[in-house]
């Protein structure tokens, strides 16, 4: 994980915080649980984007650190072909 945002950091400075802003922000606006491989495709979409989707992990670890979001439970992954464990995440 660590390494995954350190290649993030070094191709786009402040990746991991930017993602914290808008993942903890559109938690809040959604105001309901949202699967962890949905709030990584809409970081996307607006223009947050890692090399590689596995930096989003440190981005999320470092959210529930701060208290800033809980797991609210787990779903099927869309992404790892349909197996279990996906997370789902809420704003605290």
């Amino acid at each position: 994980m660590q390494r995954g945002q350190i290649r993030a950091e070094n191709a786009e400075p402040g990746f991991t915080e930017r993602a914290a802003e808008f993942i903890a922000w559109y938690l809040r606006a959604m105001g309901e649980g949202v699967p962890g491989e949905k709030l990584t495709d809409v970081c996307k979409l607006h223009g947050i984007k890692p090399p590689d989707d596995r930096a989003f992990g440190a981005v999320f670890k470092m959210l529930v650190r701060r208290g800033e979001i809980r797991q609210a439970g787990w779903c099927e992954r869309r992404k790892g072909h349909g197996t279990g464990g996906g997370r789902v995440w809420e704003a605290s």
